[in-house]
């Protein structure tokens, strides 16, 4: 994947979104839903889209939570509902659209005082602690957030009363009843203005930073952390996340610098990441280069995307942590020093993150439940302790409550990057020094996903393969040992493959947002292995195109 010149540098003036427009467009712009570009649909994580494309316009807030409503009303979903935004220019609009349909059609609404942004983990931890001890009145949540994606993006996601990410059956309900109402032309909304529905009775102004913050105290051991005085960095990028680090930071006395705390729509202050553009991601080196640069002025410093469900941990000894060696060592640690869980909670991870996981958690003697891409698949394991962790490759995991209950059902990037500073705090040693010692225990892996450009129709043939149409029997030299269609945590479909040797395996699928298809690769055996898995996966792709009649 080609480098842009500019990334890892601070953004150029030129490159900053137009505020004005964008929220203008958000308004004045409607979509076509003949145009599938322009329908409302739901990925892993909710509706995404920009207002200058037609794809994120408040036809769209309107239909998706007018379908919510319904969705709620058919479902006998009657507690409240919390509703929370991130920091990115089209959050605030939709969220006020959101309000006047939500106090519209009676739904109790809480929402952040003096309209403060909200983490997509504080509202799962919200809807838990809600519902604790409750059959009826259950609550649910709507977090209005498109992620890390670019600042003229927007996104809307729906968490139900388990507290975690929609399944598909509700998000296709919605999805579908959402662009039957935009069929409609708007005719079944029910909306009042914005000043008339913040004075409803239905609508209720809550404090979601105490509650979470006093919290933290029962993930956390902030004990460890306050006593060592581990000298701790944090950047929210510009996030949702900044009035909680703030709060964090004063409620238990830490040692720690917020050294970021700015909130500007148009993240001016970032630098870009690996294609150029301006993306909070903060697992990226490029994006995260501000913060890399103060690597040696703290002994852990991290960050959170805009809506603070990711993570990413900057080390003296290693930089920029990688994703999966963050996951590895987090929980390497945490099921040593949590003595409260169950001893048969096992360990979740999507089948793309990495294999070193799983001979953790063979030398650990637990279980490893693999799934396929998304977190709606850990929300039940996370509920019941049979889950003590999980996580996915792209920065994003929870875990339990020191005393074995659960957190969140949601990702929380707040409690990972706790528990980076936990861990320099009792051990010593940085997370990254950590993973050095895992890598003599278990071995050196060498990780990568790339992306390869694909028409629709090779997307579909993708989206279909089945073992069968691997031909192959070995993979860089060594005997495939499973070619996955289904995720063997769960059975379910991963809308793609995973083929698996001794030590190594690729996956691929293809992209739901993007005229590309992935390919994650992982090798034990060095980067010269890794490069072979990766041209022989093109290679069996390029077969299977072939074989289906689509160049």
């Amino acid at each position: 994947m080609p480098i842009h010149p500019l990334a890892g540098q601070p953004a150029p003036r030129t490159l900053l979104i137009n505020v004005p427009r964008l929220v203008s467009s958000y308004y004045v712009r409607h979509p076509d839903v003949n145009h599938i570009t322009e329908r409302v649909a739901f990925g892993t994580s909710g509706h995404r889209g920009s207002s200058f494309l037609s794809s994120f316009n408040e036809d769209h807030v309107l239909a998706i939570i007018q379908a919510i409503c319904d969705y709620r009303r058919k479902n006998h979903i009657d507690g409240p509902l919390f509703l929370g935004m991130d920091t990115h220019a089209l959050s605030e609009p939709s969220h006020l659209t959101a309000l006047e349909v939500l106090a519209g059609n009676g739904v109790k609404v809480m929402v952040h005082q003096n309209l403060q942004f909200t983490p997509t983990p504080v509202i799962s931890h919200a809807i838990l602690v809600y519902n604790r001890g409750r059959n009826v009145g259950l609550s649910d949540g709507i977090v209005i957030s498109p992620s890390h994606n670019p600042p003229d993006d927007g996104g809307l996601k729906y968490n139900p009363p388990h507290g975690g990410p929609a399944d598909t059956h509700i998000t296709h309900w919605i999805e579908d009843r959402a662009n039957a109402i935009l069929r409609s032309g708007l005719k079944e909304i029910e909306r009042i203005p914005y000043e008339k529905a913040i004075k409803k009775d239905c609508v209720n102004l809550y404090d979601f930073i105490t509650p979470y913050v006093e919290d933290i105290q029962n993930v956390i051991d902030v004990a460890v952390i306050q006593s060592s005085g581990v000298r701790i960095g944090v950047d929210p990028l510009g996030g949702s996340t900044l009035p909680f680090w703030e709060a964090i930071a004063q409620t238990y006395r830490f040692h720690m610098d917020v050294v970021n705390p700015i909130i500007d729509p148009t993240f001016g202050f970032m630098t870009l990441d690996h294609d150029g553009k301006i993306r909070m991601d903060c697992s990226s080196p490029y994006a995260m280069a501000s913060l890399i640069e103060l690597k040696d002025k703290y002994e852990v410093a991290f960050a959170n995307d805009p809506d603070g469900d990711r993570h990413g941990i900057v080390t003296p000894s290693s930089g920029l942590l990688n994703p999966n060696h963050y996951l590895a060592t987090a929980v390497w640690y945490l099921f040593h020093h949590r003595h409260a869980w169950k001893r048969e909670g096992g360990i979740g991870k999507t089948l793309v993150t990495s294999r070193m996981i799983d001979r953790i958690a063979q030398k650990l003697g637990r279980t490893l439940l693999e799934v396929p891409v998304g977190f709606k698949w850990f929300g039940q394991g996370l509920l019941d302790g049979t889950l003590g962790f999980a996580g996915e490759e792209s920065a994003g995991a929870s875990f339990l409550r020191k005393d074995g209950t659960v957190w969140t059902t949601d990702k929380d990037g707040l409690i990972l990057n706790l528990l980076a500073a936990e861990i320099t705090a009792r051990t010593g040693n940085d997370p990254g020094r950590l993973y050095q010692d895992l890598v003599e225990m278990f071995g050196q892996p060498v990780y990568e996903r790339i992306d390869v450009a694909a028409t629709p129709d090779q997307k579909n043939v993708l989206g279909k393969l089945s073992p069968e149409d691997i031909t192959s029997t070995t993979l860089a030299g060594e005997l495939i040992l499973a070619k996955l269609t289904h995720a063997p945590g769960n059975n379910a479909p991963i809308g793609g493959i995973k083929v698996i040797a001794e030590n190594g395996w690729f996956a691929v699928r293809p992209s739901g947002t993007e005229d590309v298809y992935k390919i994650y690769a992982e090798s034990f055996k060095g980067r010269e292995h890794l490069l072979q898995i990766q041209e022989e996966a093109k290679a069996m792709v390029e077969a299977a195109f072939k074989a289906a009649g689509v160049s």
